[in-house]
């Protein structure tokens, strides 16, 4: 009887969805649902802590944006780690490190300095999470669904962690104070241990370590229905390819304008999502709403927000081009932000909030996906790390700009017009290289999904 081969990307490609995948599409929910809590609570602190420290507008910028900066040190890293020991020890050692530093900035962070600098050590393992959590969703759903899958198991969890964090600032930091925000995120903790224990190895990086057993009990899990092939099978598993640098492998020529088209579009992004959320519930309350109405905003944003990733990553699967998509998202978002400058009725602010949130930041969950499926496995979470890396530099400036664009023009007018002017340029980004290369990326991210 003749062997059977097995091809393990086109096995993975090609599965049903299953239990198994709905199962680890939760775990990376949970993970990015502290990722998502955790980076928009920060804006919750300012209101109680900019009177009694003292902070200028472009200080308190600093708050949101001194954890977005480890955020660019774990992303920038720890692809390198991902992609040289693996995916979930990376993921582990990333959440642990934000469980230890969550619960020292309820404890410690009693000044200015001491919360940055928490933050900042926070942030380096918040850093880890969304980048690798798209990694390996992207190395796990089957590619008719992937935008869809992905938004479900890593949009979905961000966004229900923004909107949580939200709620807590409500309803539960008048009673407790600010500190209840990180007491809360370290439950952490209790996700940290399940996924010790349940959280499986990546199939297609098990594929690079030639880890044929492990591979054959992971898809019988995945395909059940295809267990009784495995048993005899060969599998076709990536040739060893001499070890390269992967930072720099994504700027070799093959990958260059993919990567410089990520980076820029992911930068821009970051800038409007971080200028936006951070400074909402402060903003509204300076245009007339009241503390509850002002903080719901934050949370009515990340609601939103993935219900236009969901609709993004299904017109993008669809279609076949998320650089197209991305493009009409981002210039219907610059709209909606453009329009608070002449606005300023309660049901206009609430309308316009919502689809801020749906266009701008449901864009950037197909972005993450979008840089996950251009890169061949070997470098796909530093190409994702990286992307996410710099677009934090994005999201750091975000903050501290709108800051001091508050406090030198004395109003939100400024940041409205410097917000929408940015996603006016993510979306021309994406359209530009579409133009200068017909086949654009599209055609790498095809071939590196494969």
């Amino acid at each position: 009887m003749s062997t059977i081969v097995i091809d393990v990307h086109e096995e993975l490609a090609t599965a049903k969805v299953g239990r198994l995948h709905l199962l680890l599409a939760a775990m990376m929910g949970a993970l990015t649902f502290f990722d998502g809590y955790d980076t928009f609570n920060p804006a919750y602190v300012i209101h109680y802590v900019a009177g009694p420290w003292g902070l200028a507008p472009g200080q308190a910028g600093l708050l949101i944006s001194s954890g977005l900066v480890g955020f660019l040190i774990g992303a920038a890293g720890h692809g390198v780690v991902a992609d040289r020991f693996g995916r979930r020890v990376a993921l582990l050692g990333g959440l642990w490190i934000t469980n230890v530093f969550t619960i020292g900035t309820a404890l410690f962070a009693n000044s200015f300095v001491s919360f940055c600098i928490l933050r900042l050590l926070t942030g380096i393992g918040l850093g880890v999470l969304m980048p690798l959590a798209t990694t390996y969703i992207n190395e796990l759903a089957p590619r008719r669904v992937v935008n869809v899958f992905a938004l479900w198991g890593v949009g979905l969890g961000w966004a229900l962690g923004g909107t949580f964090a939200g709620l807590v600032g409500v309803f539960m930091t008048p009673i407790y104070g600010w500190q209840v925000l990180y007491w809360v995120g370290s439950l952490s903790i209790l996700l940290s241990f399940v996924l010790h224990v349940t959280l499986p190895e990546s199939v297609k990086f098990m594929a690079l370590q030639k880890r044929v057993e492990e591979i054959k009990a992971l898809l019988t899990r995945l395909r059940p229905e295809r267990a009784h092939l495995y048993a005899q099978a060969r599998f076709v598993l990536p040739q060893v390819m001499p070890r390269e640098n992967s930072v720099l492998a994504l700027l070799a020529p093959r990958y260059r304008r993919t990567t410089l088209t990520i980076w820029l579009a992911a930068f821009l992004s970051l800038f409007c999502i971080f200028g936006l959320t951070g400074w909402i519930p402060t903003v509204m309350m300076q245009r007339g709403e009241s503390f509850a109405a002002s903080f719901g905003f934050g949370a009515l944003m990340q609601i939103m927000s993935f219900v236009g990733g969901l609709v993004c990553g299904y017109v993008a699967d669809r279609i076949g081009s998320s650089r197209f998509t991305l493009a009409v998202w981002w210039a219907l978002g610059a709209c909606s932000v453009l329009a608070l400058v002449f606005f300023n009725l309660h049901a206009l602010n609430i309308a316009l909030t919502a689809a801020a949130g749906f266009f701008v930041i449901g864009g950037q969950y197909v972005l993450n996906n979008y840089a996950a499926a251009s890169y061949e496995t070997r470098f796909r979470a530093t190409g994702v790390g990286m992307e996410l890396s710099v677009g934090r530099v994005g999201a750091i400036l975000g903050p501290f700009v709108v800051g001091s664009l508050q406090q030198i023009y004395a109003g939100p007018t400024a940041m409205f017009i410097a917000i929408a002017g940015a996603a006016f340029i993510a979306a021309l980004t994406m359209i530009a290289v579409g133009t200068a290369r017909s086949s654009g990326s599209e055609a790498v991210a095809s071939k590196a999904a494969a």
